[in-house]
């Protein structure tokens, strides 16, 4: 089955780990996937990393779905509104904004208070991660007022507002969820959802590198981390925004602050390997109070 399939959907930061599992599975469905960020062949944006749009927009294709790569820069405004006048032009219609733009990992200084953390790096972390994801659905936004309905994620770390340890990283990562919760606000009236959503612990491509395992070896890497045994790979929360996009009473949780954990419980997906991973009970029991 196939309940996208027909649907218009933009993942914005899908070159790896969350995005590139949330486009992938909306191939799955069958939706029509634009694949953005900056890499493409040959031509990486971030220090060490080989993935890109292009093989993202490929993987869509071959689950089944139509991947197309679009490089975009989404903190220049002009590059972000060509592409949705692009989508305009070519479908008519947009049915699904992720925003997944992080681009932060790099500028996070871990372990030092506030004021001995680099304001150039702190600042550009929410041109990155805050600033795009403003501009994006700036641009989005129109489309799906003009059509009566839509859906616009913002991707975040965590549903509370616990501190995340780096002043800069909480900043952005809590305003994901304050951003889904204003536009909810105002798109409410138009027929359009914005809410956030978090995956638990991300067994992503640049975590596995960090163990120095694959996805077939990542269980060798719980000995480094014994919390690492409650990790999801990408295709987790992939699957959760393909069970929302597809809910046909999705407007009733417009402006809420979801996740992978709670959401399983509901739609009922699985992991890659079948499995359905608890952040949110592993947290609690081994973590709360103590990080």
């Amino acid at each position: 089955m196939q309940p996208l399939k027909d649907r218009i959907a933009v993942v914005a930061g899908a070159t790896r780990g969350a995005g590139r599992g949330i486009a992938i599975c909306l191939g799955e469905a069958g939706a029509t996937v634009y694949c953005t960020g900056r890499s493409v062949r040959g031509q990486s944006a971030t220090v060490g990393r080989p993935e890109t749009i292009a093989e993202t927009a490929a993987l869509v294709t071959a689950r089944g779905g139509l991947g197309i790569a679009a490089q975009v820069d989404h903190t220049v405004e002009a590059q972000v509104r060509g592409l949705f006048e692009r989508i305009t032009a070519e479908q008519g219609r947009l049915d699904l904004l992720v925003n997944d733009v992080w681009g932060g990992d790099e500028l996070t200084e871990w372990g030092l208070p506030f004021w001995e953390l680099s304001l150039e790096k702190g600042l550009l972390m929410q041109q990155r991660a805050v600033h795009s994801h403003i501009i994006t659905s700036r641009y989005a936004a129109p489309i799906m007022v003009r059509q009566g309905h839509g859906l616009i994620i913002e991707i975040t770390d965590g549903d509370t507002l616990d501190y995340r340890g780096n002043l800069f990283y909480d900043l952005a990562k809590t305003s994901a969820i304050r951003l889904a919760h204003a536009m909810a606000e105002e798109l409410r009236p138009h027929g359009v959802t914005a809410l956030a959503l978090t995956p638990g612990f991300l067994r992503s491509e640049a975590m596995l590198d960090h163990f120095g395992v694959t996805e077939k070896t990542w269980r060798n890497a719980i000995a480094q981390d014994p919390h690492f045994a409650a990790s999801e790979t990408p295709l987790y929360i992939g699957r959760a925004v393909a069970a929302l996009a597809s809910d046909p009473d999705i407007a009733a949780r417009s402006g809420a602050a979801l996740s992978t954990w709670r959401l399983v419980k509901e739609y009922g997906f699985v992991d890659a390997d079948g499995s359905q991973p608890d952040w949110g009970a592993h947290y609690a029991e081994y973590l709360a109070g103590k990080v």
